[in-house]
C-alpha cells in the first residue's frame, strides 16, 4: 500500500537533460567496469530476514461480523508449541473489551489463526499469546543481551509489519539502556514505525537483543526497545502459571498500574532535595536521574508581559499505555515566581486564578474510562513557618480501576500582591493515601526564604 502524497527526504532534484544523463550513464560504467553486485553475506539484512521469516506474525485486533481489522501490531514465535510475545498496547483492545475484540496473526505466508492472551506485563508493555497450532522455527534470547552487556554501537536488525504494508527490517545500533528514564528502555538507532510494535530486534546471530516499543517524536532514529530480560520473564510466568482470565484483567491492571506508583513515589520521597529559592520563597525539587528538570522565562517576551514568569518543571516523561483513551504513570512539579509588573490587587489574583486553576488541566470531564473531576479550593497554613496557601485541589476516578485517581493540585501564595509562587503538582495513577501525602508534602515545603 502507498501512502497518498509520501514525502521523500533530501533536496528538491534538479531537470536532468538526456545527454547529460547518457553521459552520467557511460561515466559509471567506465569508472565501475563489469564487476558484479557483492555478494550476500551470512549476517546481511536479507539473510537474517530470510532466516527468521517463519517466526514473524502481524498480530490484529478484530471486530465485527466481517472481522476487520481494528489496530495492527507485530509479534514473534519463542517456542515450540506456539507462544509469541507482542507488546500490551498491541492487544489492549482485547484485552480490556474480549466481548467485542477478538485477537488474531497473520503469517508472512499469509496464513491465519486465532491468539489467546495468556500474560500481560503493563509496566514493561509486554504480553504473551499462544496460538493453537505449533511452531517449527521460533526465536531464542541473546545472552548478552539478557545481563545488559550487549556493546554500544552493536548492530540489531528490527523486524516487523509498519503502517500493514508488509514484513519489514530495519537495521540499527543498539546504544544501551535510556539514561534519564524510569522505565527500563534500550535506545535503538533505527526508525520504527506503526505497526512495527512487539517485533524483535535481533543481533545477527538471530537472537533477541529487545522488542520493539516506541519512538520518540520529532527525533530522527530515536527509538526504543524493552530489555529481553522483561520479555523472558514474563513468558516464564506464562509457561509456569495458569493462563490469564480475562474477567480479571483489569484487576491485574490496577495491581500492576498500584506497584508502579508505589515504587515512582518511594524513590520520590527517598531522593535529595534541591533547594530552589523564587524571590521572598523557597521551595526544592526531588533529585533524581530520571527526572527531566527544565527552566524557562517570558522576561524578554514581546510585547512586555503585565506579569514576570519564572518557571522550573520537573517530570518523569514517562507513561503507563492502558488503552487509546488512557495512559497514566505521569508526574509533573512545576514551580513558577510570578511577579506582578502594572497589575491591580484584583486583577493580579484573577491572572492567578485563570492560569494555574487545576480544573482547566482537567477539563475533559466524564471521558469513557474516567470520572468527571471534582475540585476543592481552600485556603491552608503550613504547619512549618511559611506564607498563608490557598490550595485548589482536582481529582478523578478510574472507572474500571478500584483506587486509582488523577490529582491535580496548585498551591499559590497569598501574602502579596507584588509576587507569588505557584507550585503545581501533577500525578496520574495514584491511590487516593498516596496522592494526599504527596499534597500534605508540597505544601509543608512552601517556606519563606532565610
Amino acid at each position: 500500500m502507498t501512502p497518498r502524497n509520501p514525502v521523500y527526504p533530501g533536496r528538491r532534484p534538479r531537470p536532468t537533460w538526456p545527454c547529460q544523463s547518457l553521459f552520467i550513464l557511460l561515466l559509471a560504467v567506465l569508472l565501475l567496469g563489469t564487476n558484479p553486485a557483492p555478494a550476500l553475506t551470512a549476517d546481511s539484512a536479507d539473510a537474517v530476514f530470510s532466516d527468521v521469516r517463519p517466526a514473524l506474525l502481524q498480530i490484529r485486533t478484530v471486530v465485527g461480523p466481517g472481522e476487520q481489522q481494528s489496530s495492527i501490531g507485530s509479534g514473534f514465535l519463542v517456542s515450540a508449541d506456539g507462544l509469541a510475545i507482542t507488546n500490551y498496547h498491541v492487544v489492549a483492545q482485547h484485552a480490556l473489551e474480549p466481548g467485542t475484540y477478538r485477537l488474531q496473526y497473520r503469517e508472512p505466508d499469509d496464513s491465519r489463526g486465532d491468539l489467546e492472551l495468556l500474560a500481560i506485563d503493563v509496566l514493561s508493555d509486554l504480553a504473551v499469546v499462544r496460538r493453537a497450532r505449533e511452531a517449527p522455527v521460533f526465536l531464542e534470547f541473546d545472552a548478552l543481551a539478557l545481563t545488559d552487556d550487549t556493546p554500544r554501537g552493536e548492530r540489531l536488525f528490527a523486524i516487523g509489519n509498519p503502517m500493514d504494508i508488509g514484513f519489514t527490517i530495519v537495521e540499527g545500533t543498539h546504544n544501551g539502556l535510556v539514561e534519564r528514564s524510569f522505565l527500563e528502555r534500550i535506545h535503538f538507532s533505527g526508525a520504527l514505525n506503526a505497526g512495527m510494535s512487539g517485533g524483535p530486534a535481533l543481533t545477527r546471530d538471530r537472537r533477541i537483543a529487545g522488542v520493539n516499543v516506541a519512538r520518540m517524536g520529532g527525533g530522527q532514529l530515536i527509538s526504543f526497545l524493552v530489555p529481553p530480560g522483561k520479555a523472558l520473564a514474563l513468558l516464564d510466568q506464562a509457561r509456569n502459571g495458569q493462563p490469564m482470565s480475562l474477567d480479571v484483567v483489569k484487576e491485574e491492571i490496577a495491581r500492576q498500574v498500584l506497584r508502579w506508583q508505589k515504587d515512582l513515589f518511594e524513590q520520590l520521597d527517598a531522593a535529595p532535595r534541591k533547594p530552589l529559592q523564587m524571590g521572598r520563597y523557597r521551595i526544592s525539587e526531588p533529585d533524581l536521574p530520571w527526572l527531566s528538570c527544565w527552566a524557562g522565562t517570558n522576561r524578554h517576551s514581546r510585547p512586555r508581559p503585565r506579569v514576570h514568569v519564572d518557571t522550573t518543571r520537573c517530570s518523569n516523561q514517562s507513561q503507563l499505555f492502558i488503552d487509546s483513551q488512557l495512559s497514566t504513570g505521569a508526574y509533573s512539579l512545576v514551580h513558577s515566581h510570578v511577579i506582578n509588573q502594572d497589575l491591580n490587587t484584583v486583577q493580579f489574583a484573577r491572572h492567578l486564578s485563570n492560569l494555574y486553576a487545576p480544573e482547566a488541566r482537567l477539563h475533559f470531564q466524564g471521558a469513557r474510562r474516567l470520572t468527571a473531576a471534582r475540585c476543592h479550593d481552600d485556603f491552608v497554613s503550613s504547619a512549618v513557618a511559611g506564607p498563608e496557601l490557598r490550595v485548589l485541589w482536582c481529582a478523578r476516578a478510574y472507572r474500571e480501576f478500584d483506587d486509582i485517581f488523577d490529582i491535580d493540585v496548585a498551591v499559590v501564595t497569598q501574602d502579596s500582591s507584588a509576587e507569588a509562587l505557584v507550585s503545581r503538582l501533577e500525578m496520574k495513577g495514584v491511590s487516593w493515601e498516596t496522592g494526599t501525602d504527596q499534597v500534605r508534602r508540597l505544601i509543608e515545603d512552601v517556606q519563606w526564604a532565610m
